[in-house]
């Protein structure tokens, strides 16, 4: 396996690229913006000038890296002759299931299909393919080129090789595959999205406040960053899909997420990504605390 493909130049996506092409691997990024690819590739090249700087690469590393990754806008060009296939796109079902039914049908038969989501079923993902054999999930950790876990979660019908073949591919990347299965929000999200949804609810009911809330947790339970900056660094929007993944999965009310959540998503509070959330993360402003507004 050398070539591979990522659908989704996002914050996930990118992070991919990135540590398969550093890698050595031939990486074809796929999105269908322009302006998301160039995006994509301007955090590549700065993440790697920081690689550089802590002279964790050389130079010529980086430019390597860079040369590796050709970007498209058109799905059935980016995954001509790759033996892999990443799905990196949003935490939506309808877009994942309309995205594989896609890539079954422009993909050879023997490339294996993955998905990076980090709640939704494999299984699911895999009955809208003709090769459910060859559906597996890759879930990365964020920051990609830092975090070592990789999440491998077997589908109901994926098989052995196709396990072991990503298995044996992530320890090339140099993480650390684990394999788990196919339930909603698999091991990583299924312990942390609830601790995450607790301590929105702290906050919501007016127990502590932001900063409280996120040094208890950090000097008290040795976290290295709070829940609610956690939360912000994730997206607001992802948490609350994935609590709803768990919640629609298990009917179980303890997934249910905060209203409090809710409403931050509905008005468009989404954390580092649209420059609010539980912090302020604009120029002016950078994470300083968004006011005690949201607690009742």
């Amino acid at each position: 396996m050398n070539k591979v493909a990522v659908i989704g130049a996002g914050t996930m996506g990118n992070g991919i690229a990135h540590v398969f092409a550093q890698s050595g691997f031939q990486v074809h990024l796929i999105d269908v913006s322009q302006e998301a690819l160039d995006k994509g590739l301007a955090t590549i090249a700065n993440n790697l000038d920081r690689m550089v700087a802590k002279e964790k690469i050389t130079n010529e590393e980086k430019s390597n890296t860079l040369e590796n990754i050709t970007s498209f806008t058109y799905l059935r060009d980016g995954v001509k002759d790759v033996q892999l296939a990443i799905e990196a796109a949003t935490e939506n079902v309808t877009i994942k299931l309309n995205l594989f039914k896609e890539l079954d049908a422009v993909c050879d038969s023997s490339t294996i299909l993955a998905s990076n989501t980090s709640s939704i079923s494999i299984t699911q993902i895999a009955a809208v393919t003709s090769r459910a054999d060859k559906v597996i999930g890759m879930h990365f950790m964020n920051p990609v080129p830092i975090m070592k876990l990789v999440e491998i979660i077997r589908g109901y019908s994926t098989s052995n090789e196709t396990t072991e073949s990503i298995m044996e591919l992530s320890k090339k990347l140099g993480k650390t595959p684990t394999e788990v299965n196919d339930y909603p929000g698999f091991v990583a999200n299924r312990i942390l999205m609830p601790m995450i949804n607790e301590a929105i609810e702290t906050l919501h009911h007016g127990v502590a406040g932001v900063q409280e809330i996120d040094t208890v947790m950090k000097l008290g339970m040795a976290h290295p960053m709070g829940p609610l900056q956690l939360a912000d660094f994730i997206g607001l929007d992802v948490c609350l899909s994935i609590l709803n993944v768990m919640h629609d999965g298990f009917k179980n009310p303890k997934y249910a997420p905060s209203p409090l959540l809710v409403n931050m998503v509905m008005a468009g509070k989404k954390g580092v990504k649209s420059g609010e959330g539980f912090y302020d993360y604009t120029e002016s402003k950078k994470a300083e605390v968004v006011s005690s507004q949201f607690a009742n």
